[in-house]
């Protein structure tokens, strides 16, 4: 990669674990597959920061969010509702 990629992530656990490259009583049993974004982030190629629950844009399309959340992430997304355009 060219150019260092940013994920946000709403999980400072796993932020630390990317970072922190020792092992964890926990962290022994994640699958080596999971290992590839500390590969990355070792690399360089790779920066993860912290975003609130709240401010994950991901979530409107993976999860059921309450109204004024979706609506919230919706707008952040540029993405407007069909009922707004009669």
């Amino acid at each position: 990669m060219d150019k260092e990629m940013v994920l946000f992530v709403d999980n400072k656990s796993a932020i630390n674990l990317a970072k922190n490259p020792i092992s964890h009583g926990r962290s022994k049993y994640i699958e080596t597959k999971y290992h590839l974004l500390r590969d990355q982030v070792e690399k360089g190629n790779l920066r993860m920061e912290f975003c609130r629950s709240e401010d994950q844009q991901a979530d409107i399309l993976t999860k059921a969010l309450k109204r004024d959340l979706f609506q919230k992430q919706r707008e952040q997304l540029r993405v407007i509702s069909l009922a707004s355009m009669n």
